[in-house]
């Protein structure tokens, strides 16, 4: 299944949470934080302006984008996959290699 968002928002794909700490201590899942970075997996058509045209969105398909800790609280379930849903202010950057 595929998702198309609408307007100015983002799918993303969270970065997989690190199980360990940096001193090398083993963290059970619910005491792991949630990565604050992730994986564009869809965009949308862009933000509609006062004026009625179409601002083109900063990011798209492919880039790993940094967020907010408690952005992301629209999260979806596509075929066993969580995904989440966030307005293009919502992200703070993309990773460049």
């Amino acid at each position: 299944m595929k998702i198309r968002p609408l307007h100015d928002r983002i799918v993303v794909r969270r970065k997989e949470e690190e199980q360990a700490t940096a001193g090398g201590i083993i963290l059970p899942g619910a005491a792991a934080e949630k990565p604050n970075q992730g994986e564009v997996v869809a965009v949308g058509t862009g933000r509609i302006l006062d004026n009625g045209s179409v601002q083109a969105l900063a990011v798209k398909e492919g880039d790993i984008v940094v967020f907010g800790k408690y952005s992301g609280q629209n999260t979806i379930d596509i075929d066993g996959e969580e995904l989440l849903i966030l307005n293009e202010s919502d992200i703070y950057g993309v990773i460049e290699a």
